[in-house]
């Protein structure tokens, strides 16, 4: 007979045999390398966009209360109004995407309306822009 199979079996202190995965190691939460740095990329690309974008929405709301104080305290002929505006953009230096040729100044019951629209065209990279629509009038 072979002594191979004669012998009896040892076995080793600490060891139980062939390796297996234990319930708590399937149950291993967490996030790989390659995960991290998708959403590396993925929160840089949005904090590009909105450092890009927050100065032009300042400016949309800085040229709103413009107009909303020039509506209710300015004058009351469209020259006037103009004027005021172009005051107020000289004080306020933040508005620089509209001059007081883009308003258009309306009356409707008794009340001067002044509204406006204009594009913010703003580069992200290189070939990519973004184009915001800016909307408004007075209240």
């Amino acid at each position: 007979m072979n002594a191979r199979l004669t012998q009896p079996r040892r076995h080793l202190v600490g060891t139980r045999g062939p390796r297996r995965r234990s319930a708590s190691s399937r149950d291993q939460r967490g996030i790989t390398l390659f995960g991290l740095m998708f959403w590396a990329v993925v929160l840089g690309f949005l904090a590009l966009i909105a450092m890009r974008v927050l100065p032009t929405v300042n400016e949309f709301f800085t040229i709103q209360k413009a107009v909303n104080k020039i509506a209710h305290d300015g004058g009351t002929t469209v020259p006037e109004i103009r004027q005021a505006f172009d005051k107020a953009k000289e004080i306020e230096y933040s508005i620089s995407s509209i001059s007081s040729k883009d308003l258009s100044i309306t009356k409707e019951n008794e009340q001067v309306v002044i509204s406006f629209a204009y594009d913010k065209e703003i580069e992200l990279m290189a070939p990519v822009y973004l184009l915001i629509k800016y909307q408004g009038r007075s209240k």
